[in-house]
Parts: structure tokens; sequence; C-alpha cells
């Protein structure tokens, strides 16, 4: 077996929050069930001695942990999870932008200035605000940093391949019901990955970004095990 701490090897930074039971992810959004389908104790008597396996149902909202939006999240027509393709979601470039915003922070919106100077054409822009550290608690949900539509509209431009983001939400939730960023970004076709963490971990370019949904027809949303891997 390969060595995982052979300085060959690229170090792995994970990206993504543990999904548990009774997790709350977004407010008002139903939280993971956890239950067995078929428990250790019960298999010992389908399998040869010694040997016993747990199998468990986990029923969940696609919108769970850190997890990828793809078209079909906005739009009806647009590319589900099973459409999606890798090549837009595995090994990407990463663009680490580190624009931290504190919990009484005037301005929450991030805007295209703090985005500029970088050939940004086909890479993952990750934002990495540090609102990550409220994640699973009340705070979480109020005053949350979010992308701006101007800045949506310069990355855009700039031929981004995915956008992600260790907030709550990459649009801004306490606006009312509009989502710019999410429609100008799907319609796009450019991934969103939302509630990412650890970003502080990585630096602002040299790693490669990975996060790879399972392939569900007529799914839009589902969570991923986002990571970077940073040279040897």
């Amino acid at each position: 077996m390969p060595d995982p701490a052979s300085p060959s090897r690229p170090r792995i930074v994970d990206l993504s929050h543990p999904i548990r039971a009774g997790l709350v992810t977004y407010p008002g959004l139903p939280a993971p069930v956890i239950t067995p389908h078929l428990t250790r104790e019960a298999s010992r008597a389908k399998y040869a001695p010694g040997t016993e396996f747990a199998m468990d149902i986990i029923t969940l909202i696609g919108n769970t942990g850190t997890y990828l939006d793809s078209p079909f999240h906005r739009y009806g027509d647009g590319d589900d999870l099973a459409a999606l393709d890798l090549a837009t979601l595995v090994g990407l470039r990463a663009e680490v932008f580190h624009v931290e915003r504190t919990a009484d922070a005037g301005d929450r919106g991030i805007r295209p200035e703090e985005l500029a100077g970088r050939d940004l054409r086909g890479a993952a822009v990750l934002l990495h605000t540090g609102w990550d550290r409220f994640f699973a608690t009340a705070a979480y949900a109020n005053g949350a940093p979010f992308l701006t539509e101007a800045a949506t509209r310069w990355l855009i431009e700039e031929g981004v391949a995915l956008v992600g983001i260790d907030s709550l939400n990459i649009d801004d939730t306490e606006s009312g019901g509009e989502r710019p960023v999410h429609s100008l970004l799907l319609a796009a076709g450019i991934h969103v990955v939302e509630h990412l963490t650890h970003l502080e971990d990585v630096p602002t370019q040299g790693a490669r970004f990975t996060a790879a949904p399972p392939a569900i027809e007529g799914f839009g949303t589902f969570p991923v095990r986002a990571f970077v891997e940073l040279p040897a």
C-alpha cells in the first residue's frame, strides 16, 4: 500500500464538513436521519461465523453539509448531477481569495476588486470568508458574507469553472427571495459549492480542487467530499 505520508505524494486538505444525524446545515431545512437497515447483530445469522456487516439508511435533503449545486438546481432544463462533466469537477486549478469577514462587518458582500489581478479562466475560485467557524450554530445564519452580483458577472467574464464559499450561501439570503448569484452562475454552467471549511489552510495559488457528487439523475444538489491537493 502507498504511504499517504510519503514526501512524494501531494498533501490533502479536506474542505468538507462531516455529516451526522441531526446536523442543521441551513436553518429551516430538514436534518439528516440515519437508521439501520441491517444491524451487525442481525447480520450474524446471515453470514459465516465471525463475519458481520452493518447496512444503514440515510434520509437527507441534497442541501446538507458541504454540497454542490448543478444547473438543474435552479433551472428545470439545466444539467442534473448525472450530466456533469467530471473534468469540470476534478483537479481544478484552485484560486483562493482570503476575503475574511467578521461577525460585525458592515460590508458583507465580496466585490469585484477583491477578486481582480489573476488569471481565473478554468479555475475553481474559492472564497475564504472565515464564516465556517460558525457552522452548525445559530450565528451561522445571521450576517453571513456573500458574493455580490457585480463580482459574479466579473467571474463569468473571466471564464471560471466553479465558485465555492465557506459561508451560509453564495447569495445574500437577507435581501429577500432574489438569488442573482445562483441564477447567473448556474445559467453559465458554472458550478457552485457552498459550506466549505478549512480554506485558511489553503494557499492562494498552487492547489488542485476536487468536489464531485454522485451521478444522480433528476437531482440538482448533493453533498460532496471537497478537498484540495497541495504539491509535495
